[in-house]
């Protein structure tokens, strides 16, 4: 497993944009495809975005494709989450996950909600 720890939410009005980051540690951190969920409260958790391993692959749940993107940089051994034009619907608690998954259907495992690393979450909440 690797470690994970997100920092940057905060309060943003609807419109704005914010970034979040997910410091991952732990020797196997480049094997793990990565990815965002989030949590609104009284809902279900979901699927945000994810990221393959090497970075060159990104999937995104329908509800943010075009206003957030995801990108990582396995050096830093950082996953980020650009968040543009916020809605108040996207409040939520933001969590970082991860796994090892290959295939062409490597992203399944994060809409399933099958993660095995999971950060503490951050709090990301957008005001009308």
């Amino acid at each position: 497993q690797v470690q994970l720890v997100e920092s940057g939410g905060g309060l943003v009005q609807a419109g704005n944009s914010l970034n979040i980051s997910c410091a991952a540690s732990g020797r196997t951190y480049s094997d793990y495809a990565m990815g965002w969920l989030r949590q609104a409260p009284g809902k279900e958790r979901e699927f945000v975005a994810a990221i393959n391993r090497s970075g060159t692959m990104t999937y995104y749940a329908d509800s943010v494709k075009g206003r957030f993107t995801i990108a990582r940089d396995n050096a830093k051994r950082t996953v980020y989450l650009q968040m543009n034009s916020l809605k108040p619907e996207d409040t939520a608690v933001y969590y970082c996950a991860g796994e090892i998954s290959y295939g062409s259907r490597w992203y399944s495992i994060f809409e399933r909600d099958i993660l095995g690393s999971w950060g503490q979450g951050t709090q990301v909440t957008v005001s009308s």
